[in-house]
């Protein structure tokens, strides 16, 4: 049994908020749109056929990851979009990006050969 690095580990946990809050069409949806401007719970739930109370557990998904940070004046809730914490996703995606960069790679090469292939048969 390995030892857990005890550093990396709340690093970890955030990642796991991150990819939770994200793993949900609705999230990503209200994320989009706090990327254009801050708005309220009401204007957020707008577009979407469920309750203001469905709607605000989503945002708490989001604030649990920090990707969102909520103001409260009076009854009125103002969401604002943290993307800060997207760079550790970014971090993360980076070390695996040689594997689908090469695979892309090999489809171009591939792609490329039987095009070439093609034009020597006519």
């Amino acid at each position: 049994m390995s030892r857990v690095n005890r550093r990396s580990l709340p690093q970890e946990d955030q990642l796991d908020r991150i990819f939770g809050a994200l793993a949900h069409r609705t999230r990503r949806s209200l994320l989009a749109k706090l990327a254009e401007h801050s708005a309220m719970v009401t204007e957020l739930a707008a577009p979407f056929n469920m309750s203001l109370p469905a709607i605000s557990r989503h945002i708490k998904v989001l604030e649990s990851a920090r990707l969102v940070e909520r103001a409260v004046d009076g009854r009125v809730h103002l969401c604002s979009l943290q993307p800060e914490p997207l760079k550790a996703v970014e971090t993360w995606l980076r070390h695996y990006r040689h594997f689908w960069t090469g695979a892309l790679d090999a489809l171009t090469r591939y792609v490329e050969d039987e095009r070439r292939a093609g034009q020597a048969r006519k």
